[in-house]
């Protein structure tokens, strides 16, 4: 396939509270689209701030598209806390008309750091798959609706009776 010659520009927000980079592997993901692609970073403290990351990413930066990464920790807080972030991403894409694909990953998703890892990097690869798409078209999704995909863990398919 043949790359694309428009020139998109595709932010990523993270935290430095997250216990992965997640961000490399959706930079690496990028590189290996074959998609002419501009990568503008915004790196917070938290996950709370990510909607306002978004935001600047997309109203300064020009992007056309935002990754949100987040990890959340287990405590009812930190849950607290990624539901308030999560409803600020929801109204940061309304108020700029511009998709956020958010990916948080809480950490008490796995027992094990390995699983927790690899459980990050699944989900930052795929999320930023579907970003990719989006960005070729709206329509590029369409083929896997109702295909019961997943991000972070197996895909659980299709329900047929």
């Amino acid at each position: 396939m043949a790359a694309n010659t428009t020139a998109y520009k595709v932010g990523i927000a993270d935290t430095t509270f997250a216990t992965v980079n997640m961000a490399e592997f959706v930079i690496d993901t990028i590189k290996e689209s074959g998609e002419s692609v501009k990568i503008e970073r915004y790196t917070v403290p938290g996950i709370k701030d990510l909607p306002v990351a978004c935001k600047r990413l997309i109203e300064y930066y020009n992007c056309d598209i935002v990754i949100a990464l987040g990890m959340p920790g287990p405590k009812e807080i930190d849950k607290q806390c990624a539901h308030e972030a999560s409803t600020g991403i929801q109204k940061t894409q309304l108020l700029t008309n511009k998709h956020i694909l958010e990916i948080f990953v809480h950490a008490d998703e796995a027992v094990k750091k390995k699983e927790l890892y690899e459980i990050a990097k699944d989900r930052a690869i795929k999320h930023t798959h579907n970003a990719v798409q989006m960005l070729r078209s709206k329509e590029a999704l369409t083929k896997y609706a109702g295909t019961g995909r997943r991000q972070g863990k197996p895909d659980e398919g299709p329900l047929r009776m």
